[in-house]
């Protein structure tokens, strides 16, 4: 098989070649694509990726520049298709790329990655993954009637991504792998992997879904982009598995509590959780006392605001993705931890649905708080909204779930009003959606 290897300095052959492919293949390097990127580089990783992402779309790296650039995109329309029929059919292992992150062969990277006890920031990983998505997508796309490419691709959605390893040191190589697996006529599925050196191997750690779409050369209009052809049957589940995703994801959107009221089961959880909060001296619904080892919903948030300098834009100038998902994350985690009362540990993220994207200049403003608990495992929500410095009015831009599981037993949590409670049962539902095994040990994996 044929891979894009994304070289972040210099690793060992033998490493090159224990990654997992999609399908069986050819593992003589001489058979790889690989893009020689700064052998002498920075020790930002995820912005090695970014530069690959700047020269396929011709964006600036100088924000002075930016207007300039973005102007002369505008050239590029005329390379759009004007329907999916005409662009050439994809393969699988066509937008198959390979970004290595070598923790363990150059320390000088750690600093980046590290947290004060000595683990790895998960914040730093959903920035790799987002940009990776993003550039596995141009792999798939990629024209050769131009060196730039005419497509604005964004992250539309992260779907779910679910921890498969119980530790991951900051002192050892990783490597992400990912492809295309499935496509609509706008829209890509990609599939990511991310694994980490243990005796010469390279072991699974965590599996993502992102949902990425292409839109025209100035990012206003959808895109058409290539059909993708599976071969052999494992690709066919693959691309079958994206199509299933698809539906699920319409049926999760059209049972949406903000659009239908709760199941029957639902209210009748609420009910009775309401009923538990009744000070058993009075005879009023307006007298409320929690149970014991309870926690008030509107108790659990923090909050927080972030100024978004052009220093964090993408290559289309506004602000990257994964900065947005790796600040909801760290407050997530705080507000686990301080909710908790002990470390958390994250366990799955899933349906971060990018709504409107967030300009350069904006205050961004991040609400969190906890929906619902069971057992040791916390389901946090974080709310991001953003305003302009000329206006005030404040847009919702992401909403974000992000499961995570304490060192101890949590206490329960309990809304107080209406909405509090439809918050608490969507918290449910997605907690309910995690495709995990509830026994995972309590060492488990990863901090901001």
């Amino acid at each position: 098989m044929r891979r894009a290897v994304l070289r972040l300095g210099t690793l060992s052959k033998g490493l090159l070649t224990s990654g997992r492919g999609l399908t069986k293949g050819s593992q003589n390097p001489a058979n790889q694509r690989v893009f020689h990127i700064h052998e002498a580089c920075s020790p930002i990783h995820v912005n090695h990726v970014r530069d690959k992402l700047r020269e396929i779309v011709g964006a600036s790296t100088n924000w002075r520049d930016h207007v300039k650039a973005m102007e002369e995109r505008k050239l590029l329309h005329s390379f759009l298709a004007k329907s999916q029929e005409e662009l050439p059919p994809r393969r699988m292992k066509d937008s198959y790329v390979e970004v290595l992150l070598p923790l363990g062969s150059q320390p000088e990277l750690r600093e980046k990655y590290l947290t004060v006890q000595n683990a790895l920031r998960f914040g730093r990983i959903l920035e790799d993954l987002d940009s990776l998505g993003v550039l596995i997508c141009y792999m798939h796309t990629k024209m050769h009637s131009t060196k730039t490419s005419p497509l604005s691709i964004v992250t539309a959605l992260v779907d779910k991504i679910d921890m498969r390893k119980k530790s991951v040191s900051p002192e050892q190589d990783i490597k992400f792998s990912g492809h295309v697996s499935w496509v609509g006529k706008t829209s890509l599925e990609v599939k990511m992997h991310m694994f980490q050196l243990h005796d010469n191997e390279f072991c699974p750690v965590l599996e993502a879904t992102f949902v990425m779409v292409a839109r025209d050369s100035e990012n206003k209009r959808s895109a058409f982009v290539n059909p993708l052809i599976p071969e052999g049957p494992e690709e066919e589940e693959l691309f079958r598995q994206g199509e299933l995703n698809k539906r699920r994801r319409v049926a999760f959107s059209s049972t949406s509590l903000l659009k239908m009221a709760p199941s029957a089961e639902e209210r009748t959880t609420i009910h009775e959780m309401f009923l538990n909060t009744l000070d058993p001296k009075t005879i009023s619904f307006r007298s409320r006392v929690l149970p014991p080892n309870a926690v008030w919903m509107e108790d659990s948030k923090l909050k927080s605001l972030e100024i978004c300098h052009p220093q964090e834009r993408n290559i289309f100038n506004r602000i990257f993705g994964g900065f947005l998902m790796r600040k909801a994350y760290e407050l997530g985690w705080a507000t686990a931890c301080n909710f908790g009362g002990s470390r958390p540990f994250v366990v799955a993220v899933d349906d971060i649905m990018f709504q409107k994207p967030v300009e350069v200049g904006s205050l961004l403003f991040l609400s969190s708080q906890v929906c619902f608990t069971q057992g040791s495992y916390i389901q946090v929500r974080v709310h991001s909204e953003v305003s302009s410095l000329q206006n005030k009015e404040h847009t919702t831009t992401n909403v974000f779930h992000f499961t995570f599981m304490s060192e101890t037993e949590v206490p329960l949590v309990f809304p107080r009003t209406y909405g509090e409670s439809m918050l608490y049962l969507d918290g449910q539902r997605h907690f309910n959606s995690m495709s995990i095994p509830t026994t995972l040990s309590k060492d488990y994996l990863v901090e901001p």
